[in-house]
């Protein structure tokens, strides 16, 4: 069956950049193994930057000789610069992603540049590597609200869509960085986008969950015409460089929405959940997804259910 929607898993790059405890190159080939078995087609898996930063991300180049090999399945990575293209290409990556920040703020306090000084970089990152056969992803962040300069302008978005847009990029991911967002504000942004020129075929949406509005959100943008949307298994990850943001959209939240809405994209709820709950285990905590709380709930019911007819049958004979 054809699918409606595409999803875009991030855990395991931006679910896990933050965490505290360093997740063993196994333990992310092991959950990689679950994502693509439950079905997903574009894992964003690793970034190339610079280790003593992102202590977390220090293996994306072992870890991408690791990945299970599966047709159909584009391993993403994030690249900050040019040198970050280099290791990419050295890899034998296919798929990056690109990023900076609508916010001038939010920009020097991640990468440590202006927006022009960032789009100088990444306009020669995209020519290059869509010329050496690379599909590009190009994130920006904070579209719908940042949390040192408050409302960012359509204007500036729009502009930076179209700059990367005719470097090369093959689509542009619009982030809600702390969870700003409002359904009506985002329907809106992409409307301007769209009046302004930007095919919203070639946009995706990257929501946090941080005042519970990811999904209300992401239902929004599909009113409108978006059919790509990020996710994070468990609800896991933020951005160090932005207070308040606790987390991305959960990916079961997103599905289970689509789904009863009669959407199809070809990944498996169940199988997601489980990989969820493999994820808690390895880091020894609940995670934040809403469904995902719910699956597990209903297994234990299920479990107490079967155990109390076991009970039954045993008194009675």
């Amino acid at each position: 069956m054809d699918t409606t929607l595409r999803m875009y898993e991030v855990s395991l790059r931006d679910g896990l950049q933050n965490e505290d405890q360093v997740v063993p190159t196994a333990t992310k080939v092991a959950l990689a193994e679950r994502l693509v078995q439950a079905g997903f087609r574009d894992i964003e898996f690793g970034s190339f930057v610079s280790p003593r930063h992102v202590p977390q991300m220090a293996d994306t180049d072992e870890l991408f000789q690791r990945l299970p090999e599966r047709d159909r399945v584009r391993y993403w990575a994030l690249v900050p610069n040019s040198r970050g293209l280099d290791r990419a290409l050295d890899a034998g990556v296919g798929h990056i992603a690109t990023f900076l920040s609508a916010s001038e703020t939010h920009n020097l306090k991640n990468v440590n540049r202006t927006i022009r000084e960032s789009l100088a970089d990444l306009r020669r990152v995209v020519q290059t590597a869509s010329a050496q056969g690379m599909r590009v992803r190009s994130y920006i962040s904070t579209v719908f609200g940042c949390p040192y300069e408050g409302e960012i302008p359509v204007e500036r978005t729009l502009e930076l869509a179209h700059e990367l847009l005719q470097a090369g990029a093959h689509e542009i991911a619009l982030g809600d960085t702390t969870g700003m967002a409002t359904p009506a504000q985002v329907q809106h942004i992409l409307r301007r986008l769209e009046a302004g020129g930007i095919d919203l075929d070639l946009v995706a949406c990257h929501f946090h969950d941080t005042r519970g509005t990811a999904v209300a959100n992401a239902w929004a943008a599909h009113g409108v015409g978006i059919r790509s949307f990020d996710g994070s298994i468990g609800g896991i990850g933020g951005c160090p460089y932005a207070p308040g943001a606790s987390g991305n959209a959960s990916t079961e939240d997103l599905l289970h929405t689509f789904a009863a809405q009669g959407e199809n994209t070809g990944i498996d709820l169940d199988q997601t959940c489980e990989a969820a709950a493999f994820m808690e285990r390895a880091l020894g905590r609940a995670l934040p997804g809403r469904f995902l709380q719910y699956w597990k709930a209903r297994d234990r019911g299920a479990a107490r259910d079967q155990q109390a007819e076991s009970d039954s049958q045993t008194a009675s004979a």
